[in-house]
């Protein structure tokens, strides 16, 4: 290119360049990740790193206040496009600082205006972003046209979905999926730029919402994108990926279904028509996972009037039936998914009858009592990647993802079969969830537990690595009687434990019991549970260096993981686990190495 085109291609904003790409093939898919920047729209660095993050931030700072002292907005958004990319400094550095900017009172109309020109009249990445971090507080309805243009550019639908949301949320989600690369969803995200909603809906049909395919919040984008709480209520033929969009918001940690606007709508709707749902085996077990959200997950924190969660949750139970083939294993390959749904929906439907009976029934086999204090154990959908976790709800709201928020609860054999939440003479630190990439990534959620006089008291909230601005978590009190009652009862009620579950347990309590038995061969226990995707499959993992060929520890060679799995054979836990430590103790179990080990 030569000297005077590359000067045109620069004079060119990076709104009238979507225009353009728009306007020269307005039907053409978009390239995955968005339509690319025109050249030279980001600076180049001549090699340079650029300031960091907290260098950036101040002088972004001072840049834009020297900007908003400038009456004419035009004349101080050129001024600021050169000096950020003077120096040097990363659009998402500008972004972040700006977006976290609050102007003055008596600066935000000359604020807008700065902004304005800076997203329609910028010709490079940091400008525009500096443009958009100041419309997110800012942002009026007349400024949603140029939002959603630049929202289809390469690395500014996030930042133009930011501004969007509380101007469009619609329009908001689909720049968030202008990001989307997966190939099975880039056709509803053409159809939903194009404004097509008719090959929009069309597509809705055939979506796959299971979460091998499809995301949380990828979800809740789609279901913002196409308007569907409207589209549920106004059409035939939609029930069943509404179903499976609602119930993908609202699974398991990291659920999306308290940022979703229109969530009591769908879910009443939904509830109202499960009925209608084809009596497919898969279908019930997604309706006994939002029945399980209601109870103990974060559907329960949605702002439900009286007795209206209780309607819904008592809908949906209805609707999940009996499943068929459970007296059969042989007569169905997904009979442990069955018995999961049978199991699950008793036990929720008995936990729903005790409380509406005022605790009554309490002492019942797996009901908890009415008290301050609930303990569950929630496992997931045998179908799918299978977690299970310890749910803590307090004066009936779930605690962790109250003040946790992303965190998984952690398994009860760590919080439960071990006595950790016993309230003992000295005070003890217990980890109660984990963020879901690990403490190390994402921080996890402590309290300590300590006996004082008739009371238990949790107090001494550690959040290490959480993200600011969570809720803080206060101190409870709890009667110390009603306590230990129900740490007991969740203690002894293991009929969440299906056999390969139980046989991990026992190997584990084995091993804890017997630390020789590894010891011997210089080996440490690592974790003990089942395969996350193959739930009937024991896995013992151990640490240690590998063997030379001659059989013997190679002491100079780092550490290393080991597995052994476990089929479910059918005979009893105790007796595959007793079977499993004999093993252990007679052979180094490095002897015989798994694939891929």
């Amino acid at each position: 290119m030569s000297a005077p085109d590359e000067r045109e291609t620069l004079a060119t904003s990076l709104y009238a360049h979507v225009l353009a790409l728009r306007a020269a093939a307005p039907d053409a898919p978009l390239p995955p990740g968005g339509l690319p920047l025109p050249r030279g729209a980001r600076p180049p660095r001549d090699g340079a790193p650029g300031p960091r993050a907290r260098e950036a931030w101040p002088a972004v700072t001072t840049l834009v206040r020297s900007a908003l002292a400038d009456a004419d907005p035009v004349r101080a958004a050129l001024a600021l496009e050169r000096e950020l990319s003077a120096a040097g400094i990363r659009d998402r550095h500008v972004y972040a600082a700006v977006a976290a900017l609050p102007p003055p009172e008596e600066a935000r109309d000359r604020a807008r205006a700065l902004a304005r020109a800076l997203t329609r009249t910028g010709t490079t990445v940091t400008a525009v972003a500096a443009g958009l971090g100041l419309l997110v507080p800012l942002g009026e309805p007349e400024d949603v046209p140029y939002l959603r243009a630049l929202g289809l550019l390469e690395g500014l639908g996030d930042r133009a979905a930011r501004a969007l949301a509380p101007l469009d949320r619609k329009a908001a989600a689909v720049a968030w999926l202008v990001r989307e690369r997966s190939d099975a969803l880039r056709p509803l995200v053409d159809a939903l730029v194009r404004g097509d909603e008719q090959a929009a809906r069309a597509l809705l049909t055939g979506l796959s919402t299971t979460p091998r395919d499809l995301g949380r919040r990828q979800a809740r984008y789609i279901a913002e994108a196409v308007g569907l709480t409207a589209l549920l209520r106004d059409g035939p033929g939609l029930l069943v990926p509404a179903f499976g969009l609602l119930a993908r918001m609202s699974e398991g940690p990291e659920a999306e279904i308290r940022a979703y606007d229109e969530a009591l709508t769908l879910y009443e709707t939904v509830a109202d028509r499960a009925r209608e749902l084809p009596p497919l085996l898969g279908h019930r077990a997604r309706l006994v996972t939002l029945v399980q959200e209601l109870d103990s997950g974060d559907a329960r924190l949605l702002p439900w009037p009286p007795g209206r969660r209780r309607a819904v949750l008592t809908a949906l139970l209805t609707a999940v039936g009996e499943p068929e083939n459970l007296s059969d294993p042989a007569a169905s390959a997904d009979w442990r998914r069955a018995e999961w749904v049978h199991r699950t929906a008793r036990h929720l439907a008995a936990v729903t009858t005790a409380v509406e009976a005022g605790g009554r029934r309490a002492g019942a086999a797996g009901v908890p009592p009415t008290s301050r204090l609930r303990i569950e154990v929630a496992v997931g959908d045998l179908g799918e990647p299978t977690g299970v976790e310890t749910r803590l709800l307090v004066d009936g709201r779930p605690l962790v993802p109250s003040v946790f928020g992303s965190g998984v609860g952690e398994p009860p054999e760590t919080v439960l079969l071990n006595g950790a939440l016993r309230a003992g003479p000295q005070p003890t630190e217990v980890r109660l969830a984990e963020a879901i990439c690990t403490e190390g990534c994402c921080g996890a959620l402590y309290v300590t537990v300590r006996r004082d006089g008739p009371h238990v008291v949790w107090d001494g909230w550690r959040r290490p690595g959480a993200p600011p601005g969570l809720p803080q978590a206060p101190a409870y009190r709890f009667d110390a009687d009603a306590y230990d009652r129900e740490v007991s009862r969740a203690e002894r009620d293991l009929g969440w434990a299906w056999p390969a579950r139980r046989t991990a347990w026992l190997i584990a309590e084995g091993l804890r019991e017997r630390p020789g038995i590894l010891a011997r061969w210089g080996l440490r226990r690592g974790w003990i549970s089942t395969d996350f995707h193959r739930p009937d499959v024991t896995v013992i993992t151990f640490l240690g260096p590998p063997l030379r060929p001659d059989g013997t520890p190679d002491a100079e060679a780092a550490t290393r993981q080991f597995l052994r799995h476990l089929p479910d054979d059918g005979r009893p836990p105790r007796e595959r686990a007793a079977e499993a430590l004999r093993r252990l103790a007679e052979e180094d179990p490095r002897r015989h190495p798994e694939p891929g080990e």
